[in-house]
């Protein structure tokens, strides 16, 4: 999709700060207030907004670890999937998981308080599941980085 300068200025400042006033983005990209107020509202209308969160401080809100799980399942059934797909829509400590190449079938990304809740997270709940075969877990021991905001 192609946006123009104004445009890929609104979505950098509000993918920055979404609770900035209609008068506030439109000193800082240059468009008038009325013109701004309808790009956030076709932006959204499209998909490209998809929503408007608060990010909250991991270690603050009680899920200081972070783990990266590599999951490989036993088949790649239809029910396989499924079953995958459901067990990472009921389990918000998973907080992203990717269909990926190489020698896992998916990559997660979990959140939890310490090392003994990943425990009995990844026992009680990936492990019991029928069609995974493995976990491989990496505990991250530093974030260099972490962002949700995409490069416009």
């Amino acid at each position: 999709m192609e946006f123009s300068q104004a445009e890929a200025a609104l979505l950098r400042e509000i993918q920055s700060d979404c609770n900035q006033s209609l008068a506030e983005l439109s000193e800082k990209v240059g468009m008038a207030q009325s013109t701004l107020w309808r790009k956030l509202q076709d932006f959204e209308e499209m998909g490209l907004i998809r929503g408007r969160v608060a990010m909250l401080d991991p270690a603050l809100a009680g899920s200081k670890l972070c783990v990266l799980a590599s999951v490989s399942l036993k088949r790649h059934s239809e029910e396989a999937i499924a079953s995958l797909e459901r067990l990472v829509a009921t389990h918000p400590e998973i907080l992203e998981c990717h269909a990926v190449s190489g020698v896992a079938d998916y990559q997660m990304k979990i959140r939890v308080a310490d090392v003994e809740a990943y425990e009995q997270f990844m026992t009680h709940n990936l492990l019991r599941n029928a069609h995974v075969q493995s976990v491989q877990s990496s505990f991250v021991l530093k974030e260099l980085k972490d962002t949700t905001a995409l490069p416009i």
